[in-house]
């Protein structure tokens, strides 16, 4: 309907605007659409219409900005409205306000200068004055009316505390909430009043949003009735009272102290985690601001512990800084200070007492401290005083060592032991050190007090004592009277090559054969000062170990004799009253696991491998070449294309056939070392 009738008036005036001629459009030189106005708000006749609206009226077209002056638009409460706001006709009253134009949207706007009047009817004006751009003013005034709502009496739609509320604690702040803005001058210590029978209870009242609050200036008193009242002196903002008095009641409740219920730790707990937040529950909501360092202290001694007091629903809690310390006894006090909110303190000081973890200790290891006889396939363990941490038993906290060196394992967790698993087996006749270092910890991140280390060592190596040859085993060819490469390139690696008591000049062959990593001495070298004694103490080392090979008796050595290709021999020590070969089939050495294990062969007269069915010495089981000893009466050859092992100590020479290759030494006592053609000895 509001806008059926707007375009029934804007159809009158283009009716009325054709009779006239109608308005000129500057572009085409033809008659053109006159300025309308095309909607209004409030619209005409609209009722209820607030106090502080805003007058808005919309154009058909652009309007020029220069003729939206106060001429143009009037408001009065009467229907007598002048056209130039802020003057009067008869008994118009004008309302004086701001107009402004908007061209984006085509928009006038008049914003009244005070609150429109409750229960009033306007009439408002647009004047014939405004033009368009092309200088078409409105035909006629465009004049319409509204009427305003009336103003209600304020009311008092919810109070705190409730009326007949009960158990009201003691430093309650009352508040009464209205259905509109209030005069903040009307709610003031007259209007708004607390009393305990007849007396007035001292008090401050403010007021905010819709919201009038009574704060008394001392605690209430307990078991208390009281009644609050809102006077009808109140008034809203447009200045209609309260219709009434409006009065509530409300009783306060037992002054009671208020309780530790209970504690985290316990009181006398022990072994308490030093990452623990102590904490105590009251037995009601405290005063956030009574709780704090000075009224929730923990002391160690008399000592007082840095900590943080924190306080959220009935619960505080004292966070020590950097953690509790193992092995002490602690006092946590929640003083007289804390008090409840109605400002009641808790009766008497509440103290409870525990103590922290111990740090966790190995109880057991296996092996033993100092244990010997240790099985090579050992599996190390140490057990806790309690579970730990798995995360912190690792490859980093539990090692084994031997002779500084860490040895490869596998540390795993379970229960309270920790295991490391070798990789390989241990080494015979050898003493290893298990570490479990400091960064083992307990779930609660308490550390073993210092490093637990403990010593054992494994059984003895199978076979005999090893032969000890002291300085003689920087050598891989030592001999008496010459050393000789007959041909080809044969090589010496990581090893000397030495003669004495011969000279240099017998040394031949080299090159082609050559040393690498190594060097070559004689008895008559001259520089560096002194080879001739050290070649004489490698003489004389390999004597002794010549004589303890030759000599050696446990075990009980095994007879042999013959060719012994095609066999395998255990660790041990092996006697031949004669002559021994490998010739039929490799020879293989078996440790049994044992990478310690040491093998003697103690052969009266001459030794030959024999190169063609078979002839090389195989290991097994962990066999190395240094632990293999082969003491001939006489001397020793190595045969066409095959491969040896272990260290010959030949009373006499040693020859190396065409293509044989060693790991090992060849060291002769008092004959010759000779490499037939294109030999290799490498350090065992």
């Amino acid at each position: 309907m509001k806008t059926r009738r707007i375009w029934i008036t804007a159809f009158a005036a283009l009716v009325m605007a054709a009779i006239v001629g109608g308005c000129k459009d500057d572009n085409l030189g033809t008659v053109g659409v006159c300025p309308l106005v095309v909607s209004t708000n409030p619209a005409n006749s609209a009722t209820g219409v607030p106090l502080e609206q805003v007058i808005t009226v919309t154009f058909n077209e652009a309007m020029n900005p220069s003729t939206i002056t106060p001429a143009a638009f009037s408001l009065s409460n009467t229907g007598l409205a002048a056209r130039v706001a802020g003057s009067a006709s008869g008994l118009a009253t004008i309302v004086p306000g701001t107009l402004s134009y908007n061209g984006a949207d085509f928009t006038m706007r008049f914003v009244p200068s005070t609150r429109l009047t409750a229960g009033t009817k306007y009439s408002a004006t647009v004047a014939a004055v405004v033009k368009d751009l092309k200088g078409n003013a409105l035909q006629v005034d465009y004049t319409w009316t509204f009427g305003t709502g009336a103003l209600a009496a304020p009311t008092i739609t919810t109070t705190d505390p409730l009326n007949a509320a009960t158990g009201v604690v003691l430093n309650k702040k009352i508040t009464a909430t209205f259905n509109s803005p209030m005069s903040p001058l009307t709610i003031n210590t007259s209007t708004f009043t607390l009393k305990a029978g007849t007396a007035v209870i001292a008090s401050t009242v403010s007021y905010t949003g819709l919201m009038a609050t009574l704060v008394p200036t001392a605690a209430l008193t307990a078991n208390t009735l009281y009644t609050a009242t809102v006077t009808n002196g109140a008034k809203n903002a447009g200045g209609i009272n309260l219709t009434t008095d409006y009065a509530w009641t409300f009783t306060t409740g037992t002054l009671s102290a208020p309780k530790v219920n209970s504690t985290d730790p316990l009181d006398l707990a022990s072994a308490v985690p030093l990452n623990k937040i102590i904490s105590a529950t009251f037995s009601e909501a405290m005063d956030p601001l009574t709780i704090t360092s000075t009224t929730f202290v923990v002391t160690i001694g008399s000592t007082p512990v840095a900590g943080t007091v924190a306080y959220s629903g009935t619960i505080a809690t004292f966070t020590p800084s950097g953690g509790l310390t193992f092995g002490k006894n602690y006092t946590a006090t929640i003083t007289t200070g804390a008090k409840n909110v109605a400002g009641t303190p808790i009766a008497n000081p509440f103290i409870w007492n525990f103590s922290t973890s111990v740090p966790p200790t190995v109880t057991l290891t296996d092996p033993l401290n100092l244990a010997t006889g240790v099985a090579l396939n050992k599996t190390i363990t140490a057990t806790f005083s309690e579970p730990m941490d798995p995360l912190t038993i690792t490859g980093l906290t539990f090692k084994v060592q031997t002779g500084g060196s860490s040895i490869a394992g596998n540390v795993t967790y379970s229960g309270t032991t920790a295991t490391f698993a070798p990789t390989g087996n241990l080494l015979s006749g050898t003493t290893y050190t298990a570490t479990i270092t400091t960064g083992a910890k307990n779930p609660g991140g308490i550390a073993i007090a210092s490093d637990v280390v403990w010593d054992f060592s494994t059984v003895a190596p199978l076979g005999p004592l090893v032969v000890d040859l002291k300085s003689v085993a920087r050598f891989g060819i030592i001999a008496g009277v010459g050393v000789s490469n007959n041909a080809g390139f044969s090589v010496i690696n990581n090893l000397d090559v030495g003669i004495y008591p011969g000279l240099r000049s017998s040394i031949t062959g080299f090159p082609p054969a050559i040393i690498v990593n190594g060097a070559m001495y004689a008895s008559d070298d001259i520089a560096p000062p002194g080879i001739a004694a050290m070649l004489l103490q490698a003489k004389n080392d390999l004597t002794a170990a010549y004589l303890f090979a030759e000599g050696a008796t446990s075990p009980a050595p095994a007879t042999v004799s013959g060719d012994q290709g095609g066999l395998t021999l255990a660790p041990g020590i092996y006697k031949s009253t004669s002559t021994l070969l490998i010739q039929s089939g490799n020879l293989t050495l078996d440790a049994q696991g044992d990478a310690n294990a040491v093998w003697i062969f103690q052969i009266a007269s001459a030794f030959t491998t024999v190169g063609g069915a078979g002839g090389s010495v195989i290991l097994s089981g962990g066999a190395q070449a240094k632990n293999i000893f082969w003491q001939t009466g006489s001397s020793a050859t190595i045969g066409d294309n095959t491969t040896f092992k272990g260290n010959v100590l030949a009373l006499t020479s040693i020859t190396m056939n065409a293509n044989a290759t060693a790991t090992g030494r060849m060291l002769a006592r008092n004959g010759s070392v000779v490499m037939t053609s294109t030999n290799t000895i490498n350090k065992p």
